[in-house]
């Protein structure tokens, strides 16, 4: 039941932010990307992808290559995978943090099926929680959820973990991903996620624990980690602002 009022939760701030702020398009039906502000940023680094103006910014390609279909499936259970483990940790202990970032994983995978609106429910259908069709993914999310509910401190290292791998593989597939569509979601969900690993990160040193990397680099993690939250306001078009991580607020978030 508390996991059904997550996502009516999310579903409401979702819908909360519809119309706030879109993208225009030109003559020609392209995104003016200059006026976009995809993501919305809460004090506590919780970052929500606002479906509406996401959806004014896309192109009308949404035609994938295999490899590019590949890529979506796969980070459609890669975020629901992270909305499962923070809402089954919220479950074992209670704390805001799981339940307002699991709201928030719910926008990102939302945003990724998005993209796949034009394919079938072979593509576009998350499943129930806690239930994967990638048994890779089947197999770690009963992993995550046992190793976080250890305790405390490791239910926090268990999201950092989460958005640590998160991270690694939005960047890989930047590198690899040719559509404009792809490239605008993923590089949204990105600066999501080093939000949210900063979130982990602060949780961990309010009870003096730290956090080690284990697929970015320890360098990544630190740059990372010392830098404000990024509010994602503008875009790719717009160039990457403040440094390397792009656009933040006057108050870091």
């Amino acid at each position: 039941m508390k996991f059904k009022m997550f996502i009516v939760l999310g579903s409401f701030m979702t819908s909360l932010l519809f119309g706030m702020n879109s993208c225009t398009k030109d003559n020609n039906g392209q995104a003016d990307l200059m006026t976009d502000s995809i993501i919305e940023v809460a004090a506590d680094g919780t970052t929500i992808m606002v479906q509406s103006s996401l959806g004014s910014c896309l192109t009308d390609d949404l035609s994938f290559t295999d490899g590019e279909l590949d890529i979506l499936m796969h980070m459609k259970e890669e975020e629901k995978l992270a909305r499962d483990v923070y809402a089954a940790l919220y479950e074992k202990w209670g704390t805001p943090i799981f339940s307002n970032i699991s709201s928030a994983e719910e926008t990102h995978m939302n945003a990724v099926l998005l993209l796949l609106q034009s394919y079938g429910d072979e593509y576009k259908l998350a499943g129930d929680p806690g239930v994967f069709t990638n048994p890779d993914f089947q197999e770690l999310y009963g992993e995550l959820v046992e190793q976080g509910s250890e305790s405390i401190e490791a239910a926090f290292k268990t999201g950092a973990l989460i958005e640590d791998m998160d991270i690694k593989d939005l960047e890989e597939y930047l590198g690899v991903a040719s559509n404009e569509n792809i490239l605008l979601v993923f590089e949204n969900l990105l600066r999501g996620s080093r939000n949210h690993l900063r979130a982990f990160t602060r949780q961990l040193e309010r009870i003096g624990a730290t956090y080690t990397p284990v697929y970015i680099t320890q360098e990544e993690y630190d740059e990372i980690t010392s830098s404000p939250n990024e509010t994602g306001r503008g875009s790719r078009a717009q160039g990457q602002g403040n440094g390397r991580f792009g656009n933040r607020n006057r108050n870091g978030w």
